[in-house]
């Protein structure tokens, strides 16, 4: 009997779970699932057959080791910093290994060690990384075979709300992933090639720089550059390709007001802020701007940042509650996690909210010199808020993954990402059965 084992089961993994479910129930395999919560694990679990939930600690070594030694393949739905510490067991003992998370260089070092074991890591196999790997490689690897000379290439993914989901919300947005990461967003310095020559966009300008994209039937959405497109230079291989840029979706008018927080300091995370247990949400933002007892904390981020007194951006905040007497509700912390708290009272799915995913790609490339072009889309609406479009999208690829190698449809070893066709060609056609499938156009 093949053994799953199941770390985390958070948010992101209630789509994987219940798909390894009906899995194991069709196959007779067996599945286990920790969580640090045993409730939650359990929750996830719900007294299936085949399935057992457990409390998990990944900081207890003995418990690790014990867990991961007993299973085949291991699905790490874990923080990420956690993946190469149950990767390098997994190696040990011979188990092979998933996750959806980037792949990192302490996890690139096991490679060699794995290829000697027989053992087969795959990472980025969720939504973004993961979704976008696949469906841009198939048509990446359509365009090279067809003999045509690829020059640019674009992709964009957002979670957000659905249409005529809670209609008065302004950003037209809600948590649907880590909130710390939607915080922390972009810092950093971000790469891209447009039109042959190298682009820099440093932090404090990079809401600032968004482009526009129209979805038909979905409407407009802006989206911005994320950290460091080079690297898929070598990933996809597209070495000498004029344009190369990968973004982040949101809807309009979201960059311009996430700027604001940008521009006033609020989504730094270097270092303590004084006094949080007495602070209000409006001290909060106050603290950011000069002081001056006569004016409004509205009129002197207006004053400050050219904004308009009554524009959609102040409007966006007010929605939000940062003018809001409200205790912010923290004994300690730095800007960026006072500012995710006082969001998360706003930007919490509601048991009915529906959240969706947006993915597009636009290919340019030359066919006997003409100039062609295609776009590639996906948009995923979720259920509910425990059934969301995000954990369908992140958590099915890793499930079909690991249903693959568990039957020994995957005879690759050492450290991967989803981008050989013999990967990702069965993963994007089940994909498509269940519904997720990427509408690709010819557009000229």
């Amino acid at each position: 009997m093949k053994k799953i084992l199941v770390l985390g089961a958070g948010r992101s993994a209630t789509s994987l779970i219940d798909y390894l479910i009906n899995e194991c129930n069709e196959h007779h395999w067996q599945m286990r699932v920790g969580d640090y919560s045993l409730e939650l694990a359990q929750e996830k679990c719900a007294n299936h057959q085949h399935v057992e939930a457990f409390q998990f600690d990944v900081l207890n070594e003995s418990q690790r080791v014990e867990e991961i030694k007993k299973a085949d393949i291991v699905i790490s739905m874990l923080p990420a910093n956690f993946h190469p510490i149950v990767a390098e067991i997994c190696v040990d003992h011979g188990v092979h290994m998933i996750s959806a998370s980037y792949v990192s260089n302490e996890m690139k070092a096991l490679d060699a060690k794995a290829k000697e074991k027989g053992v087969f890591l795959l990472n980025e196999c969720g939504l973004d990384p993961g979704i976008d790997h696949m469906s841009a490689m198939k048509v990446l690897d359509h365009i090279r075979e067809s003999g045509h000379k690829l020059t640019s290439f674009e992709s964009f993914t957002g979670g957000l709300l659905a249409p005529a989901t809670e209609d008065d919300n302004p950003w037209e947005y809600k948590f649907t992933w880590n909130p710390r990461n939607v915080v922390l967003a972009g810092h950093g310095i971000v790469k891209f090639i447009q039109e042959g020559r190298y682009k820099y966009i440093p932090y404090q300008k990079l809401f600032r720089r968004t482009e526009q994209v129209h979805i038909p039937g979905y409407g407009y959405f802006e989206g911005y550059a994320n950290r460091d497109s080079l690297k898929y230079l070598e990933v996809y291989g597209l070495e000498g390709i004029s344009t190369l840029y990968r973004g982040t979706f949101r809807r309009p008018g979201f960059c311009r007001t996430w700027d604001i927080f940008v521009q006033l300091g609020a989504t730094d995370d270097t270092y303590q802020m004084e006094g949080v247990k007495q602070m209000t949400h409006r001290e909060f933002l106050n603290s950011f701007l000069s002081y001056n007892p006569h004016d409004s904390v509205e009129l002197k981020l207006a004053h400050y940042l050219g904004l308009e007194l009554d524009g959609s951006e102040m409007h966006r905040l007010r929605w939000s509650g940062l003018f809001d007497h409200e205790m912010v509700g923290l004994d300690k912390g730095t800007p960026a996690q006072i500012l995710e708290h006082i969001l998360k009272k706003k930007w919490t799915l509601k048991p009915e909210d529906k959240d969706m995913i947006v993915m597009w790609h636009k290919f340019e490339y030359l066919e006997n010199d003409i100039k062609k072009e295609i776009h590639s889309t996906l948009v995923a609406i979720g259920d509910d808020s425990v059934h969301t479009a995000m954990s369908k999208t992140v958590g099915l690829p890793v499930g079909i993954a690991a249903k693959m190698v568990l039957k020994g449809e995957i005879k690759e070893t050492g450290v991967h990402i989803p981008i050989k066709k013999g990967i990702y060609t069965p993963i994007l056609n089940e994909l498509e059965k269940l519904g997720f499938e990427m509408n690709e156009k010819q557009v000229c």
